[in-house]
């Protein structure tokens, strides 16, 4: 959380990352965060879809995989991201040099 990174971010404005890098960096991280969360949710998905249509071929029903829904998922997935680390990325932004080079 920002507020367990606060002396980290106090170091990097210290050593010149501006505001805005900042917040980027917060906002990026979020979204990487998202997205690997989706994709591994994806992926065991998927093997178990799988598993279960294989499963299935005996009784004669055949599946196809839902590729426009897992990408929609996955395209959901980003955006959530990007949105969850807003607030964090802003507070994160505010935060002063000195108080967080002292915050322990």
């Amino acid at each position: 959380t920002i507020y367990e990174r606060t002396r980290e971010i106090g170091m990097l404005r210290a050593i010149g990352a501006s505001r805005s890098q900042v917040r980027r960096m917060v906002r990026y991280e979020s979204l990487i965060t998202a997205m690997i969360g989706a994709i591994i949710g994806a992926v065991i998905g998927l093997g178990i879809g799988l598993a279960a249509v294989e499963a299935l071929k005996s009784e004669g029903l055949v599946l196809g995989i839902p590729v426009l829904g897992i990408l929609m998922v996955l395209i959901a997935a980003g955006i959530a991201g990007i949105l969850a680390g807003v607030w964090p990325a802003r507070r994160a932004s505010k935060i002063e040099v000195m108080e967080a080079l002292q915050y322990e």
